[in-house]
């Protein structure tokens, strides 16, 4: 089962387009374009949700062995 997470590889801001990214299996450059181009047609409406989902969103857990590498792919 795939889980969403802020990526900690993938980050400019926070880590959220780049977390949506790996999960949908997209490129996160698109991701951030499509962003932006969104808060300025919705007046910076969009900042607001992105504030959010970094707020809400876990960070990507760290891999430091073999062990958490597993339990990672485990679920």
């Amino acid at each position: 089962m795939k889980r969403l997470f802020r990526s900690r590889t993938d980050s400019k801001l926070a880590g959220v387009c780049g977390g949506f990214a790996q999960y949908l299996g997209f490129d996160a450059t698109i991701l951030r374009l499509a962003l932006i181009v969104t808060a300025l047609f919705s007046f910076g409406s969009v900042l607001l949700v992105y504030a959010l989902a970094a707020v809400v969103i876990p960070k990507e857990p760290e891999m430091t062995g073999f062990y958490d590498e597993a339990m990672y792919h485990r679920f």
